[in-house]
C-alpha cells in the first residue's frame, strides 16, 4: 500500500508579515495512522525539501499524542525535511493521496498545476483523494471527467467560515474553504466548530478541521 502525502511550500500569511505553512497535527496524525498500518509513504511539496510549519501548530496548546510522537521521531523529521518535488509525482506509483491542511495550501496548492493534474489523475484512475481542514481548498480548480468542478454534486466538508472567523483570518486568506466548496457545487456539511467531522463520497474524502485529521486518514485507509 503506497500513499502520497502532499504538503504546502508556502510560508507567508498574506501580507501580515506572519508565517504560515502546514498544520503539524494534520500531517503527524495521518502519517502515523498510515505508517502503523504498514503503508509505504512518500512526501512531496511544490518546492521539495523542508515544507514550512505553521508556527501556531507547534504551540503547547496545539499538541496531540501524534505531534508529541513526531517531536521524538528523528526518522520522521528527516523524511519531512526531504520531501520530493511534486512535479515528479505520478498517480500510477501510488494507491491514494492525502493532503494535510494549514493555511499554506490556500496560496500555493489551490492553483498549482501539478497538484491539480495529480488529483485529476488519481480520480481518473479510481484512486481515493483525501484532504483535511484547509486542504480541501486544493480542490478549487480540479475538474471531473466532464470538465465540471470535481466537488460538484459531491458531499464535502472543510474548514468552516466560523472557524476561520474564530482565528481572525477571514479577511487575510485568499478564499474561504466553505464558500469555495459551495460555489463549486459541493454538498457542504459541517459538524460543530473544532469537532471531528469527516465526509466520504466515492473517491473523495474530506475532513473539517485539525480534530478531523486522524478520522480522515482512517477513512482513506478504509477506502483502500
Amino acid at each position: 500500500m503506497k500513499i502520497l502525502m502532499v504538503l504546502t511550500s508556502h510560508d507567508q500569511l498574506g501580507d501580515t508579515g506572519n508565517k504560515t505553512g502546514f498544520w503539524l497535527e494534520e500531517f503527524a496524525a495521518p502519517y502515523y495512522i498510515f505508517r502503523d498500518a504498514g503503508a509505504d509513504i512518500t512526501l512531496a511539496s511544490p518546492r521539495g525539501g523542508q515544507p514550512p510549519l505553521d508556527p501556531n501548530s507547534d504551540n503547547p496548546d496545539a499538541q496531540t499524542p501524534a505531534t508529541e510522537r513526531f517531536h521524538g521521531d528523528k526518522d520522521a523529521q528527516q523524511v519531512l525535511a526531504n520531501t520530493a518535488l511534486l512535479a515528479d509525482m505520478n498517480a500510477d506509483d501510488f494507491d491514494a493521496v492525502f493532503y494535510p491542511g494549514g493555511h499554506g495550501p490556500l496560496w500555493d496548492l489551490a492553483g498549482d498545476r501539478d497538484s491539480i493534474a495529480l488529483i485529476e489523475s488519481f480520480i481518473g484512475a479510481d484512486k481515493p483523494v483525501a484532504a483535511v481542514c484547509h486542504a480541501p481548498g486544493v480542490l478549487r480548480q480540479v475538474k471531473n471527467s466532464q470538465g465540471e468542478p470535481l466537488v460538484s454534486g459531491k458531499k464535502v466538508t472543510g474548514f468552516t467560515n466560523s472557524e476561520e472567523e474564530a482565528v481572525g483570518l477571514t479577511q487575510i486568506v485568499p478564499f474561504l474553504v466553505e464558500d469555495m466548496l459551495k460555489d463549486n457545487g459541493g454538498q457542504y456539511s459541517r459538524g460543530d466548530d473544532w469537532a471531528s467531522h469527516v465526509v466520504a463520497d466515492g473517491l473523495l474524502i474530506t475532513g473539517q478541521n485539525p480534530a478531523s485529521s486522524e478520522a480522515t486518514a482512517k477513512a482513506l485507509l478504509d477506502s483502500l
